[in-house]
């Protein structure tokens, strides 16, 4: 039997957790793979990649979606339950697919990038792009999906742990000249509001200095924040800071930064931080590579 398409996976996604209850990936998969008598053979089969097998990443891009839509949830690392919207959404189960799951704005907004009003121009907008634009536009949509699981490990992790892994990231950036010890974690020693700070020479001639806020994504930072951290800045006489949260900001606290006269304190919403995070591969590993290639028109026009 063919594998079926993510979309055609929903119904069974969502009946392998009809008892209520969590339940590990792997059972998932069984059952999913049960409901359509896929054989062993059929679970084996590989993406042209190599690096996974086609029922494993469809059913994968079918726990994403539902989970967009919010009518699953994942409580800890590769475990699932069925939210009150999809305890809901059973009935229809057999008949659910993208069109369907559009109803729920969440799963809108992200498979769209667009209101839900703006859908029909939207529709248009993507039978018209090229081969290669329609590329980019997966790949984005790759990346949002990562953002979106990274940002779920990220918020799993201890305080220390956060402020920890900004530090990692500032040396994957080059900053500290990527070495180590040019990088230190402060708020276990409460250096007075710094979290952290990196060493842009290794003579430490120019320092950065860190604020890290672990915070819920769908919280703002506000002024009074970046004010304190401006304060913290000048007992240490530092002219760079670096204010880092798993939120965002608010317009006020956008425009004191921005304000500021004899410092700089730069800030790196959830958004941004997950976007650096992928680009410099901390966290995230590449799963897949693909090469789009052209005729060389200079081989031709040699002498052979």
């Amino acid at each position: 039997m063919s594998i079926p398409k993510y979309n055609e996976l929903y119904g069974a996604v969502l009946q392998s957790l009809k008892d209520g209850k969590i339940h590990d990936y792997r059972d998932m998969k069984k059952y999913v793979a049960n409901a359509f008598n896929l054989s062993e053979e059929d679970r084996a089969l590989m993406l042209p990649s190599g690096r996974q097998s086609v029922f494993d990443n469809r059913i994968g891009w079918a726990r994403t979606y539902l989970k967009q839509a919010g009518l699953i949830e994942s409580p800890s690392r590769g475990r699932h339950v069925l939210t009150n919207e999809g305890k809901k959404a059973l009935p229809d189960a057999e008949s659910i697919d993208n069109t369907y799951l559009l109803k729920y704005q969440s799963f809108s907004n992200f498979y769209n990038h667009v209101p839900t009003k703006d859908l029909q121009t939207n529709t248009a907008v993507k039978e018209e792009q090229s081969p290669a634009e329609v590329i980019e536009e997966a790949l984005k949509e790759l990346d949002d999906v990562l953002a979106d699981e990274l940002m779920t490990e990220v918020m799993k992790l201890p305080a220390a742990d956060f402020e920890k892994l900004v530090i990692k990231l500032l040396l994957k950036m080059g900053y500290g000249n990527g070495i180590e010890e040019n990088a230190v974690v402060t708020s276990i020693s409460n250096d007075g509001g710094i979290d952290g700070i990196v060493k842009e020479d290794q003579l430490g001639f120019s320092s950065i200095y860190i604020q890290a806020k672990q915070w819920a994504v769908n919280r703002k930072v506000d002024r009074p924040e970046i004010q304190k951290f401006a304060g913290a800045l000048q007992g240490q006489q530092a002219s760079k800071g670096l204010f880092i949260t798993t939120a965002g900001f608010s317009a006020g606290a956008k425009d004191f930064a921005n304000g500021l006269y004899g410092s700089k304190i730069v800030l790196v919403d959830g958004m941004q931080l997950m976007k650096l995070m992928i680009k410099h591969n901390l966290g995230v590993s590449v799963e897949s590579v693909y090469e789009v290639k052209r005729v060389d028109s200079d081989f031709f026009e040699d002498d052979f």
